[in-house]
């Protein structure tokens, strides 16, 4: 039979040896917790130690603890490569021109500073008209279609105000503006009975204007009254039978513009002086002095200036 001091005696070892190895257990764990947490800290590797003393910024390098394996690269982020996508989409955008605005700069058109409504202009032109033909629109009096052996040459010297009377607008080759044209001329006749003649003429033009030329083909109409030292009465034969006479010109060519400012022109301009058979007497017997007329036509030259602004 065991007696109580033997189970005292047993059990006195256990319980000094128990709190001893629990407090060799506590230390032992604290110790495995502090290597733990130090070995979480990254050690600086051999890129780190290079790039500090080149005197670089550790940070702008590729941490090593996110490499697999030395040497090895690391793909950006989705996030990262989305905001490299961004950046660069708007660095191209900032060199490119919006399709809008080219469009624009294609529908841009100088001539728009040239040709406009209300634009006043001087003009003047001279023409050397030395080829006699027969009256267009003879065949509307009933008179013979032919020239007469009187033969003349006319120089004109017109000058003008022009007044645009519209934008350009237009489809296609029709694309252009109108003016109104008030004119003044003084004409020599170096040839015929004759030797000179001034009218008044009042007229339209229709300017052709491509897109962006500075060439513009036109077509003018211009009718006026005049005065000449008309010879008939003094029995020339073919001469003009009145001083009181009127006149048609018609003419074509292009002006090519240096400038909103400052224009040639340079074309044809036929050109008619009669009296409407005014002299004659209605086909009696004594006919008066009959009515012969001058149709000639030749080149013309001219300048134009902008008046005002």
């Amino acid at each position: 039979m065991v007696r109580p001091l033997e189970i005292l005696l047993l059990l006195f070892p256990c319980a000094i040896c128990f709190p001893v190895s629990m407090a060799r257990a506590q230390q032992v764990s604290f110790t495995l917790g502090r290597a733990t947490a130090s070995n979480r800290k990254k050690a600086p590797d051999a890129t780190e130690v290079t790039a500090a003393a080149a005197g670089a910024d550790p940070q702008a390098e590729i941490h090593s603890e996110t490499l697999p394996f030395p040497g090895s690269v690391v793909s950006a982020s989705p996030f990262q490569e989305s905001r490299a996508t961004v950046g660069n989409q708007r660095e191209r955008n900032s060199h490119e021109v919006p399709e809008e605005s080219l469009q624009g700069r294609k529908r841009e058109d100088f001539n728009q500073g040239i040709y406009y409504k209300n634009k006043l202009e001087f003009a003047l032109d001279v023409g050397w008209l030395p080829i006699n033909i027969p009256f267009p629109l003879d065949f509307m009096t009933g008179d013979p279609y032919n020239t007469y052996p009187l033969r003349y040459t006319l120089v004109p010297v017109i000058a003008s105000v022009r007044w645009q009377l519209d934008d350009v607008g237009g489809p296609s080759i029709l694309r252009g503006n109108w003016d109104a044209t008030f004119s003044g001329s003084a004409t020599a006749i170096p040839r015929g009975p004759e030797t000179r003649y001034f009218s008044y003429d009042m007229g339209v033009r229709r300017n052709f204007v491509p897109r962006n030329w500075r060439a513009a083909p036109y077509f003018d109409l211009r009718f006026g009254v005049g005065n000449i030292d008309a010879k008939g009465p003094d029995g020339v034969m073919y001469a003009q039978g009145q001083d009181l006479t009127f006149t048609l010109n018609a003419g074509s060519g292009v002006r090519y513009n240096f400038s909103s400012e400052y224009a040639i022109s340079l074309g044809l301009n036929y050109m008619h002086i009669s009296n409407a058979n005014l002299s004659q007497s209605n086909g009696k017997p004594n006919w008066g002095v009959r009515n012969y007329g001058i149709n000639v036509y030749g080149p013309m030259i001219g300048i134009d200036i902008r008046l005002g602004r």
